[in-house]
């Protein structure tokens, strides 16, 4: 899996057996290389020879994915004849369901030629295809390993851009996206730090939120639109927060950090206290579980919003490392499709039904 952040590819090694929890028998992370990570960005908006320059980058990410495969089989100790598929997302340069379609580039083909494994890839248009967002996608497997009878739970992806699963104690499952993430924490802290993150939430906890302009960036309607709904960096872009800086010029750099991390914080509180207030815990996967800044935010926020007491904790606490949960998921959507299974969930994406996501390249 290589998110909306575009820093790598993380990848793991994963058995399934039916009725059992997965076995995870290796991970691997891969990172991209500048000039690929400026490949990527610049296709995230209209541009000249797009078509050349999305195949180009394309091929330079299964070369990219192919090496954590083989990162995958050293690890794990394992040949290519023992894997049944890999699933390889790719990565979304254009997300825009409510025109029909979402494009995750990537050469699944010269994957399969590469790591001599059947791929499964292009996991998202069939779901949109029959009228869905295509996104969010993890809900499904979400509620495999993460449900409970006992209690309601919130499984927050804190990626590039932040997600929410709500699984209910009934077994009723939901989920969306809130709004941006590390996709802006990480623009900010590149243009002001010469870095692609900030480690640890450091930067953010120097500065202080100014009220203001959270205000301003909490005005964008997307914030307000009710569920299904998806998004990505066609909104939560450079350009959208330039335009909202506008007239806020004399903040600090590490004072409008802190203001995108209580942007992040409270924007997934408000979801949870509109569609889970129930819930008991809240457990976050990600690279912004790493961001001890932005997980105590979004505990302040939760508290300060009306869903007080509710504590804040990583997958960790459920048996997962956050960093795996996310290819864990396309491994699972991977498995379901070989299987001839659904994936999606439409009552998430709001599909007309339930579909097999994927399209297989074999080896």
């Amino acid at each position: 899996m290589s998110g909306t952040s575009m820093d790598g590819v993380d990848g793991i090694a994963v058995r399934f057996e039916t009725g059992q929890r997965p076995v995870v028998l290796a991970e691997a992370f891969v990172g991209f290389a500048q000039g690929l990570r400026e490949a990527l960005f610049s296709l995230q908006q209209p541009g000249e020879n797009e078509i050349e320059r999305e195949a180009l980058a394309g091929n330079a990410l299964a070369a990219r994915y192919a090496v954590c495969c083989h990162e995958l089989l050293r690890a794990g100790n394992l040949s290519a004849d023992d894997v049944k598929a890999i699933g390889a997302h790719g990565q979304t340069v254009r997300h825009r369901p409510e025109k029909g379609f979402t494009v995750q580039i990537q050469n699944p083909a010269l994957l399969a030629e590469l790591a001599h494994i059947d791929v499964i890839a292009d996991f998202r248009s069939r779901d949109v295809a029959s009228g869905g967002q295509g996104a969010p996608l993890v809900p499904a497997f979400h509620a495999t390993v993460f449900g409970s009878q006992e209690e309601t739970r919130v499984v927050c992806n804190l990626g590039g851009i932040s997600n929410i699963t709500i699984l209910a104690a009934t077994g009723a499952v939901r989920g969306f996206d809130c709004g941006p993430a590390n996709a802006l924490l990480d623009l900010w802290a590149e243009r002001h730090l010469g870095k692609p993150y900030d480690e640890n939430g450091q930067f953010a906890a120097s500065g202080t939120p100014h009220q203001p302009l959270l205000n301003a960036l909490l005005a964008e309607p997307f914030f307000e639109q009710q569920p299904p709904k998806s998004t990505g960096r066609d909104l939560f872009n450079v350009q959208w927060l330039d335009e909202k800086l506008v007239g806020f010029e004399a903040l600090s750099p590490a004072d409008v950090q802190a203001t995108l991390v209580a942007l992040t914080a409270v924007s997934v509180a408000r979801e949870i206290e509109r569609h889970a207030g129930d819930c008991r815990a809240v457990y976050v996967c990600g690279g912004g579980a790493r961001n001890q800044a932005l997980m105590a935010a979004l505990q302040k926020a939760l508290e300060t919003g009306g869903v007080a007491g509710v504590p804040v904790m990583t997958t960790e606490a459920l048996g997962v490392p956050p960093q795996q949960v996310e290819p864990l998921a396309f491994a699972w959507l991977a498995m379901r499709c070989v299987a001839r299974e659904p994936g999606n969930l439409p009552t998430v994406t709001g599909a007309a039904g339930e579909r097999v996501l994927g399209a297989i390249y074999p080896r």
